[in-house]
């Protein structure tokens, strides 16, 4: 649709994950206009987080040293490990304030469509890392979808023999949803989540 440097922005842009064409030409035509020291700072930005951010060695998630500032932290239960897909998810527990446990990170989940079997995820460090005998409980909070399910069932599988507690993050209806909107999965698993209420 544009001729040279432009098009190449908006191609580029657009292969972000969600980031339509519209929304790549917007920003592309943003950047175009925005002031050079701001484009600067922009630019800066990326190229210092491909250079600085890596994956902790113990946990997988990001860091800027060999080890994230959660792996480090002395005052975490040891005992009890939180699998996730990926670093963002860390990110979402920890605004919760309610896990002090510490994480381990998959890099992903099953996904034989995509071409993602076990072997590409960071399973064997899991298992590696249970060994030790330190870890009394794994809680899997896998996203609540098709591959998801499926990462969680093949770790369920793994860890039941080995001993440990395995548990998977409740899931079922939102705050402030109605009955009437909820799809049949989403109530199902309300009802099969459901516990005593103490009076």
């Amino acid at each position: 649709m544009f001729d040279g440097a432009l098009q190449d922005l908006v191609d580029e842009l657009g292969r972000l994950p969600g980031v339509g064409p519209k929304s790549a030409q917007r920003i592309a035509f943003h950047i175009l206009a925005a002031d050079p020291a701001d484009v600067g700072r922009l630019t800066n930005a990326l190229t210092v987080v491909k250079e600085k951010v890596r994956f902790c060695e113990i946990c997988g998630n990001i860091s800027e040293d060999t080890q994230c500032r959660i792996c480090r932290d002395p005052r975490r239960n040891g005992a009890v490990l939180c699998v996730v897909e990926e670093a963002k998810d860390v990110v979402a527990i920890e605004r919760t304030r309610e896990f002090r446990g510490r994480y381990h990170v998959l890099g992903g989940a099953i996904n034989p469509i995509e071409g993602v079997g076990p072997d590409d995820l960071r399973i064997r460090e899991l298992m590696t890392r249970l060994a030790d005998g330190e870890v009394t409980e794994v809680i899997i909070a896998t996203d609540p979808n098709v591959e998801g399910e499926a990462t969680a069932t093949y770790l369920i599988r793994m860890l039941r023999p080995i001993g440990i507690t395995v548990s998977r993050l409740a899931s079922g209806l939102p705050v402030g949803g109605d009955l009437e909107y909820a799809d049949e999965v989403t109530l199902g698993r309300a009802f099969e989540g459901r516990r005593a209420v103490e009076a």
